[in-house]
């Protein structure tokens, strides 16, 4: 998805050689059959569509793909410039059976992209007002018969920065935020080949887009900011454009049979 998102243009019409995906895979550590595998599952789960030409095999992405991108792109290229959070907190629990295991599953990781932490199984707790979004996606999934939603402010009595250490590890993502900028900060773009660029810049990106995962942006007033937060987002910004033109080449080239 990060290859996908990052380097494929025109997200409706692209087709994409599948013997270049499978190539530029094993430069992460895939071998070519678990990279086949990964781009069978995604034809499984509705991720990519399947297309022959004569003795190739190209993807195009699906509608599926193509709003989880537009989402994603949305949160990473916004994260860490919104604004202070309005005082209204969203908690959602629910008890979704295990024969719809990977509703739950799908669920989770949407519930993560939304700013939302696991106070415990089965019960989340976001410092923003989600209310649409959630309804949503619950009806997306089709579990609203199984989930509850309730918006409203946190108690002035009861400390609820208890529950935020529940729901999030914020001392990880601090240590997280200062590596990623040990490791970034200090790359020349100019000195770089198209391979190399293309190499760090898939890391780079792939590593800060988990970063809405994990961070909820609590309100400052709350909790003060990761101490590298900014640092990390000022990095990203500033090497994805600057790296962009020769790891797209290199891209390009890989995936042109």
């Amino acid at each position: 998805m990060t290859l996908l998102g990052a380097y494929v243009p025109d997200r409706e019409q692209a087709l994409v050689w599948a013997g270049g995906l499978v190539a530029l895979l094993t430069e992460f550590g895939c071998t070519q059959n678990a990279a086949r595998v990964a781009l069978s599952r995604m034809v499984q789960r509705d991720l990519l569509e399947r297309e022959r030409d004569g003795r190739l095999v190209r993807y195009r992405l699906t509608k599926r793909t193509r709003d989880a991108l537009a989402e994603g792109d949305r949160r990473i290229f916004r994260f860490g410039e919104q604004p202070e959070s309005v005082d209204c907190w969203t908690v959602l629990w629910h008890a979704i059976p295990d024969e719809r295991r990977d509703a739950r599953r799908r669920l989770a990781v949407r519930l993560r992209f939304l700013g939302f932490g696991s106070v415990q199984d089965g019960l989340w707790l976001a410092a923003r007002d989600r209310e649409a979004e959630v309804a949503a996606l619950l009806a997306e999934l089709r579990v609203e018969r199984h989930a509850g939603l309730l918006t409203g402010k946190p108690s002035r009595i009861v400390d609820v920065r208890a529950a935020v250490a529940r729901a999030w590890d914020l001392d990880e993502l601090a240590e997280r935020y200062r590596r990623f900028v040990h490791t970034y900060r200090g790359v020349e773009p100019a000195v770089l080949d198209p391979a190399a660029a293309f190499g760090i810049r898939t890391r780079m990106t792939h590593e800060f887009r988990q970063y809405p995962l994990l961070d909820p942006e609590l309100p400052a007033r709350l909790v003060p900011p990761p101490a590298a937060r900014a640092d990390a987002v000022a990095v990203f910004h500033e090497l994805y454009p600057a790296l962009a033109p020769a790891a797209q080449r290199y891209f390009d080239e890989v995936i042109t049979p």
